[in-house]
């Protein structure tokens, strides 16, 4: 066999090889992508039994269901990690990946009220932030102030923050907005029933906030809490 045509072939096969392997990572990544969101999806739909569960709790024992919300809460938070993550692998036009936002902001919307309902029969006094942004590409400072609750939201456990697209098609969060009246002025935040609007620093957002109700756990209280 010629030397050209050798080494065509050859080219030819290492081409195929290539392509397969490419095509092989592709599938796999893809089936991989599925799972997790099927993951989440599955996770979302227990929850949101368990929210049924938590009313039904409400109307009988309300106070005894304070360490339950709180505990939902922090499940709530690691959600919407792993929502993100699908929204940054798949796109956040993907129909599965605004099928799932619907779903989780349904489980947020359902949590402000069992909060606010926790806060009228037991006399707590929790801090919530209704956060409102937009990934329509008009929304320069969402990222940021994204990032900065989430600081804030790590840093002070007891922070119980609730992110929402403002144009998400949602019934419900439509009428959470109205209700609010928040205006389509993003970044938007409703902190304590106090409307702001736009972003500049963490400092800012931080006043926002009641004096006194960002408090960070003792070291005491931590090492505890690590220990169990």
């Amino acid at each position: 066999m010629p030397l050209v045509a050798r080494n065509a072939l050859i080219a030819l096969a290492i081409t195929i090889a290539l392509a397969a392997t490419v095509a092989y990572a592709v599938d796999y990544l893809n089936r991989a992508r599925i799972t997790e969101l099927s993951a989440i999806e599955d996770q979302i739909s227990i929850d949101t039994l368990s929210l049924d569960t938590q009313f039904s709790l409400l109307e009988a024992a309300p106070c005894d269901s304070v360490a339950s919300s709180t505990t939902l809460t922090s499940e709530l938070s690691d959600l919407g990690s792993r929502l993100s993550y699908a929204e940054n692998q798949l796109g956040t036009d993907d129909p599965q990946v605004v099928r799932l936002k619907e779903q989780y902001s349904l489980l947020e919307i359902r949590d402000y009220l069992i909060t606010k309902q926790l806060a009228a029969a037991c006399g707590t006094k929790p801090v919530t932030v209704l956060y409102f942004y937009s990934n329509a590409g008009d929304c320069s400072d969402c990222d940021r102030a994204g990032y900065a609750l989430s600081y804030l939201r790590n840093t002070y456990p007891s922070l119980r923050v609730y992110s929402f697209d403002y144009n998400l098609d949602l019934g419900a969060l439509k009428t959470l907005i109205a209700v609010m009246k928040v205006k389509d002025s993003l970044p938007a935040f409703v902190v304590n029933g106090k409307h702001s609007y736009g972003f500049t620093s963490l400092a800012d957002l931080e006043k926002q906030f009641p004096k006194g109700s960002l408090v960070a756990p003792s070291a005491s209280t931590t090492g505890a809490n690590a220990g169990i």
